[in-house]
């Protein structure tokens, strides 16, 4: 089974695959392998300009019995089973960004597409298995715990709690 492990940049998508992948889950890291997929750059958004549809068609060959966390930014996009949006509120993913030494321009970019739920909008576009998980006060070990809960008991899908707009209201 693929899982889809995403969110907006500084929600800890990195460091729980890390966490995940030291409890023995398979981790396939959309960063590791942009570079093969690269077709530009935009140099407005200072990103790279990823072939979605063939990074798509890289992971759909991929064969595992087990599970097969994808993580990244994307990954919500791809022909998964299903997807785990991390989120986290806009006034702690500011710091966190702050501590990557991200300009500002790219902040705000990031906070405001983590207030208006872009990934979860885009991810309901393909998917019908979401989960949403808060990432904003909990430890990397609850919220892998969380993960695990999710991928053994596969609940109902959980997502749109999680409102960030009263924020995006006071800082736009």
């Amino acid at each position: 089974m693929k899982i889809a492990l995403t969110g907006t940049p500084g929600t800890g998508k990195t460091s729980i695959a890390d966490e995940l992948e030291k409890r023995g889950y398979k981790i396939i890291r959309i960063n590791d392998i942009a570079n093969d997929f690269t077709i530009g750059y935009d140099e407005e958004r200072q990103s790279k300009i990823v072939d979605e549809d063939a990074l798509d068609e890289y992971i759909k060959e991929i064969k595992e019995d087990g599970i097969l966390f994808i993580e990244g930014h994307l990954s919500h996009l791809l022909n998964v089973d299903a997807v785990i949006i991390l989120r986290c509120n806009p006034e702690e993913l500011e710091k966190r960004l702050k501590e990557k030494k991200w300009n500002e321009r790219k902040i705000k970019e990031n906070l405001e597409a983590e207030a208006l739920d872009i990934i979860l909008d885009r991810a309901l576009e393909k998917h019908k298995k979401i989960w949403e998980i808060d990432t904003t006060k909990k430890s990397i070990d609850e919220i892998a715990d969380e993960i695990e809960k999710i991928i053994k008991e596969f609940p109902p899908p959980r997502y749109g709690k999680i409102d960030w707009s009263e924020w995006l209201m006071e800082n736009a």
